[in-house]
Order: structure tokens, then C-alpha cells, then sequence
């Protein structure tokens, strides 16, 4: 059971994932207004943030990033009627967690918040175990079926970002923006060559790659 705030200004939406979140046993508030948002969520401790990109008094990107600039916690997956490659990477890159543009399944969006939720349990660890792998976050330490393996930094961030996006798809450009962001002689060769290298030091040959292949898309975490 975990608590979650709903921050959406369409009320029939705004009921929907609420009444899907409470057959799922979890304590659900919700608010349509962005301002009333941030009031609730800096002095409640809420598990995961359902956070519309579009709301009355105050957006969900600014919401976010004052939310996070004061230290909150809290998992946020980020609700937009947008879906351009750039509107997503501002919504990561203003600290929420994970990004679902509209319509969407609300069998989706509940999947996504048990995986955000098994993900912030891990990560208060600091420890994340994904098949045979152990990545030690705070010691930039990983270990396959108990053996140190050697990650380069880029290498380690490559996978730490895999690691807290599970569901999404990113493109090389993405990746390229969101691992390297400003150095501007990282090009798109640098991204597969560092996937290609992940996955000689990570993959088992009996289970698929740790990092799929979306043919005409991108890459995402392997299954886990």
C-alpha cells in the first residue's frame, strides 16, 4: 500500500486513476490545482506523485522542479497531452521520475507506479539488484553473480539511467541529451558504442540483453 496524490484538472481522468489506484489498495488523495499541489506534497510524505503537465496556479514542470529543490522524495510520473521528444526531456530533466503522454492505459500507469515503488524501496538501500547484476549506487560498484565487473563512468551512469526508466523507450538522441547532456564531442556512435560495451561486460547469453533493441526506436532495459 503506498500513498499517492493525483494532481490532474480533468475530473473524469482525475476519477478514473483514483478509483483504479484504490482497487490496487493504495491511499489516494487527489487536486486539481498545482499551487494546492505543492502545499500537499511539502508537507506530506506521498510514495508517488501523478503530476499533469497542465494546471490552474501552477504547472506541473514548476511544481516539480520546486519540489525537488526543496528535497522531496517522492516518485513523480509526469501526465502530458504533449509527446514530443523535447517536452519529455523536460519533464526528466525537471526531476520527475517517469513520463506518460495521453490517452493512456490505466493498467499502464498503475504498472509504472509499482515499478516506482519497488525502484525508490531498492534505491533507499542504495542497492539495486536487477537479474544477476548488484549496483551499488552510493559506491559506483557493480557486481554480476557476485564478481566485480569494471564500468567506465559514462558506462555506469548509461545503466543507472536504464535502471530508474525501466518502461521507457529512448532513442540515441535522447540517451545522447540525457547521459552526456552538455559535452559536445559526445556523438551518436559514443551511445551505441557504450551500449555495445555494457552489454559484452553485462549480458548472460541464456536471457535476452540487458539493454533491448526497439527496432526503428530505440533501447530500453532488457526484461527483467
Amino acid at each position: 500500500m503506498a500513498r499517492i496524490l493525483i494532481v490532474e484538472d480533468e475530473p473524469d481522468l482525475r476519477g478514473l486513476i483514483s478509483q483504479w489506484l484504490v482497487k490496487d489498495n493504495h491511499l489516494v488523495e487527489s487536486t486539481e490545482d498545482g499551487l494546492d499541489a505543492l502545499i500537499r506534497m511539502e508537507n506530506t510524505n506521498f510514495d508517488v506523485v501523478i503530476l499533469d503537465l497542465m494546471l490552474p496556479s501552477l504547472d506541473g514542470l514548476e511544481i516539480c522542479k520546486r519540489y525537488r529543490k526543496n528535497g522531496g522524495q517522492a516518485g513523480i510520473i509526469m501526465l502530458t497531452a504533449k509527446g514530443h521528444v523535447d517536452d519529455k526531456e523536460t519533464g526528466l530533466d525537471a526531476g520527475a521520475d517517469d513520463y506518460m503522454t495521453k490517452p493512456f492505459q490505466l493498467k499502464e500507469l498503475a504498472a509504472r507506479v509499482r515499478a516506482i515503488l519497488r525502484r525508490n524501496h531498492e534505491q533507499t538501500h542504495s542497492i539495486v539488484k536487477f537479474r544477476d547484476l548488484e549496483i551499488d549506487f552510493k559506491e559506483f560498484r557493480v557486481l554480476k553473480a557476485g564478481n566485480d565487473i569494471h564500468l567506465l563512468p559514462k558506462e555506469f551512469r548509461l545503466l543507472e539511467f536504464f535502471l530508474r526508466h525501466p518502461h521507457q523507450v529512448f532513442s540515441a538522441e535522447e540517451l545522447l541529451s540525457s547521459v552526456w547532456e552538455q559535452e559536445t564531442e559526445a556523438l551518436l556512435d559514443t551511445v551505441r558504442g557504450h551500449i555495445t560495451r555494457l552489454r559484452k561486460k553485462l549480458d548472460s547469453p541464456e536471457r535476452e540483453s540487458i539493454i533491448a533493441t526497439i527496432h526503428g526506436v530505440g533501447y530500453r532495459l532488457g526484461d527483467e
